[in-house]
Parts: C-alpha cells; structure tokens; sequence
C-alpha cells in the first residue's frame, strides 16, 4: 500500500535507502536529534556517524505502510526487513518536522 508522505519524511526514506549517512544527515535541521535503539544522536555530523554505523551492521529495506499525526509529530509506520535479528519487523518513525527539515526523529517498536 503506497502512502502519502510529506516531502523531508519521503526524502528521508529515500535518500536511506540510495545515498547515504550524508544525504540522511541534509535531511535534518543542525541540531536534531535522533533517538534509536535507547540512544541519542544530536547534530548533523552525530546522526551521519550513525546512520554510517547502521549501514555497514545490516543490509535492510524500509516500506512505510501508515501515517497519523500525534500532537507536533507524524507517526510513519514502516516495515523494516533485512539481515538483522528479529526481521522483519514494523516500527514507527516518530518525526518532529520544522520547516523543511527534520528537527527529530525517534524509532521505537
């Protein structure tokens, strides 16, 4: 099922899943923060090394499925499959949007 997302959250997705820690990071705001797995990454170069981290553990593929609004945030379910423990698995993408940027970003189960 295709979904709607608004453009800095389909660009997020993107540019995951083509370009790179680098291209992620040009999707938030200089001092985002991004909270996975219990723990927090605060500024551009942070979520780089982070994603970068990621990237080179696991080979995955992300399929957001659902969107809701809650509050300030957008809550993008995605379905997240690849050689990594327990996947598949759906999570939610918990994004803080200011402007066109992404000013944070939590994934929880």
């Amino acid at each position: 099922m295709a979904i709607e997302l608004p453009a800095v959250i389909a660009r997020y997705f993107a540019e995951d899943a083509r370009e790179g820690p680098e291209h992620v990071a040009q999707c938030f705001t200089d001092t985002a923060v991004v909270t996975d797995a219990g723990r927090s990454h605060e500024g551009r170069s942070a979520i780089a090394a982070w994603k970068a981290s990621a990237s080179t553990q696991y080979s995955y593929t992300v399929e957001p499925f659902a969107i809701v609004g809650d509050g300030d945030r957008l809550v993008v379910t995605s379905r997240v499959a690849g050689n990594f423990p327990g996947s598949p698995v759906d999570l939610r993408y918990i994004f803080k949007v200011e402007g066109e940027h992404i000013a944070a970003l939590e994934i929880a189960p």
